[in-house]
């Protein structure tokens, strides 16, 4: 029976019925649970509609593709429809929210006189559609029109870009769809909520030798579809800095013969929902990777962020040898997988001269003897300027990853190079984390050693603006971390609250209290989890080393116990035989009740963390505490103003 489940069947299944009415024909198309309905109607274009639980969250919204200027999808002749169901587990290489997915949808794939498909899924979890082509020779991408509309007195959270040159850092402004005018646009993920308060996020997944999806105003109940056109020329201004100076008037050129990406509507009726939403991984391609084992998630002790202000030794600090000897024997007395040399270890614009303060063979060499791995920060375009020797240097050192940034493009040149790195540090068994980067859409199961990216307002910016603080905190996961894994880099020891934070460059802090830190490891999702602060910091404070150097970066299971999007999150994560808790809210102290339910029975130890009785004044207080758990408890937790609460058990 499992093995007809798991099968594709090429069978008439969930295609309830079609109407054919005055030239039109609606084709309806049910998710498995059947709470989501899609009705797909074919007349002179393609239009659908999505209702949940029979109320329209989308209203009928038109599709399309231009390609060598003809619009493929206009007066569509259908030759065929096929549909199927398939029911099946995923086992991903790099597990970042559970170690095994569930598959199941229904699908109907429309078949385009033309050579041309469009295919739409029904998932519990969501909609998605794409088109599909088998043209013999290369084509023009001149367009594709997605304009989704929504009904009256939906609003979104809007993280508005003005420049498609971005790094896709953005905050989320909460506003009505209608009130977003026709010269503002936005990056992806973009979440929406119906009046009803049902969200539907939009974003995009399997995108490759195309650019990136971008919505923008209409001054209206609509949102529509636009995006970076084909680079012709480019202006280089620094080592880093390469915008498009000359578009051409089209998307791509590309192979005839291909799939699009996916445009994926994610429905959910609670906001926690959107927390354990996976269909970005979905439908992204298949593990590339013949043998992915060599790919080890961890934690990284970072450089950059606290300035290489360590101190206590009897060496001067800062990018050179000694330092970095430092660091490799913080990591390895906490069993912290790796280092990362960030910025300065090179002299720029040129990856083979290391500075003299650097004898990378010797840092190398230790970090070795001391079981650490080694990551390094490089420049994009000097990468690309020196490819080959770039990487045989990389591979002869012995690196075992790379930090690629500013790329902050994400035209389809700009795209392809992510697919180039990625396959070229695959086989230099290589890890990956991208910064100014696009949001994830799909690379990492093809390539699983692209094991993190940036593309979000992450910690670092406390160090020039106030952008980090708790209400930004408490938004990301349900919209950023929808489309996958985000390199924030937590972990900061001085804290402060919303009256005491200050902006300093070298000896940052955060916004929230201790606690709120902490919370973000089992939070927020990074197979590449950063520890950003000194290590002369987290030595003084042994109690959360504790927990920093147990808590993991990968899951085999997450329960959502609480969220609200843009006020607090607390959710449940288990990786073995340990279960880690990971509570936060915004600025409004609040009192939340976890339900220990979920543990298996018996009796456990826990070891949490929680604001201490003056964390509103001194937002670094914290009480850690020790005791026994069961299923069967409940416990009261308290979280200050910008606060967390945090706990392993075992």
């Amino acid at each position: 029976m499992k093995t007809i489940l798991n099968t594709i069947s090429l069978i008439i299944l969930f295609l309830s019925f079609s109407i054919i009415l005055k030239g039109q024909v609606i084709f309806d198309l049910h998710s498995p649970d059947e709470r989501i309905l899609v009705h797909v109607k074919i007349s002179d274009k393609i239009e659908f509609e999505v209702l949940y639980d029979s109320l329209v969250i989308v209203e009928y919204s038109e599709i399309a593709l231009t390609v060598d200027e003809k619009t493929v999808s206009k007066n569509p002749k259908i030759s065929k429809k096929i549909t199927h169901s398939k029911n099946k587990v995923i086992f991903p290489v790099v597990p970042e929210k559970n170690s095994r997915i569930n598959d199941a949808c229904n699908e109907i794939k429309f078949y385009l006189k033309g050579k041309y498909v469009i295919n739409f899924r029904a998932y519990n979890s969501g909609i998605a559609w794409r088109f599909e082509s088998s043209v013999k020779n290369d084509v023009v991408v001149n367009d594709e029109q997605v304009d989704l509309h929504f009904p009256e007195n939906s609003h979104i959270w809007f993280p508005e870009e003005t420049s498609f040159f971005s790094h896709n850092e953005r905050q989320y402004l909460y506003e009505a769809v209608n009130q977003i005018s026709a010269d503002r646009f936005c990056s992806l993920p973009a979440l929406v909520e119906s009046a009803h308060g049902i969200k539907v996020l939009i974003t995009e997944s399997n995108l490759k030798d195309y650019p990136g999806m971008w919505l923008k105003g209409t001054d209206s109940n609509a949102l529509k579809a636009i995006y970076p056109a084909y680079a012709l020329e480019e202006d280089q201004t620094s080592d880093r800095d390469v915008n498009v100076s000359k578009h051409a008037d089209f998307l791509a050129k590309t192979k005839g013969d291909r799939v699009f990406p996916w445009r994926i509507l994610a429905i959910a009726e609670n906001d926690g929902e959107l927390i354990t939403n996976q269909l970005s991984y979905l439908l992204a391609e298949p593990c590339r990777i013949e043998d992915p084992s060599w790919i080890k998630p961890g934690k990284v002790a970072w450089d950059w962020w606290n300035a290489w202000n360590i101190y206590g030794v009897d060496f001067r600090a800062g990018v050179n040898t000694e330092t970095y000897k430092y660091y490799i024997d913080f990591a390895s007395e906490f069993g912290i997988e790796y280092i990362i040399m960030d910025e300065g270890w090179y002299v720029l614009g040129d990856l083979m001269n290391v500075v003299p303060e650097i004898n990378i063979e010797e840092i190398l060499a230790y970090a070795k003897e001391k079981n650490v791995g080694v990551i390094l920060w490089v420049i994009w375009k000097t990468l690309d300027d020196q490819w080959e020797e770039a990487f045989d240097q990389f591979e002869q050192w012995g690196v075992k990853g790379i930090k690629v940034d500013f790329m902050q493009r994400d035209d389809q040149w700009m795209v392809n190079y992510y697919w180039r790195v990625a396959e070229e540090a695959a086989k230099r068994k290589l890890l990956v984390d991208f910064h100014g980067a696009y949001k994830p859409s799909g690379l990492r199961r093809a390539f699983p050693n692209v094991i993190t990216r940036e593309g979000v307002v992450g910690l670092e910016n406390v160090k020039w603006s106030k952008k980090n603080n708790p209400d930004h905190n408490v938004t990301l996961p349900f919209i950023r971390m929808v489309a996958g894994p985000m390199d924030y880099t937590p972990g900061a020891m001085i804290n402060a609250g919303e009256k005491n934070f200050a902006i300093r460059w070298s000896e940052p802090m955060s916004m929230g209290t201790r606690c709120h830190q902490l919370a973000m490891y089992v939070v927020y999702e990074s197979p590449l989890q950063m520890l950003c602060d000194n290590p002369s910091n987290y030595y003084n404070e042994p109690e959360c080393m504790e927990f920093l150097s147990a808590v993991p970066t990968v899951w085999d299971t997450t329960i959502v116990l609480s969220a609200k999007i843009g006020e607090h999150i607390t959710l449940a994560r288990k990786r073995g035989e340990e279960w880690y808790i990971g509570s936060m809210t915004n600025w409004e102290k609040r009192e939340i009740e976890i339900d220990f339910s979920f543990l298996s029975e018996g009796d456990y130890t826990i070891d949490y963390y929680q604001d201490g009785i003056n964390a509103d004044r001194h937002a670094s207080d914290y009480k850690k505490v020790r005791t026994t758990i069961s299923a069967n408890d409940k416990m009261k937790v308290h979280l200050a103003s910008g606060g967390g609460w945090a706990a392993r058990i075992y």
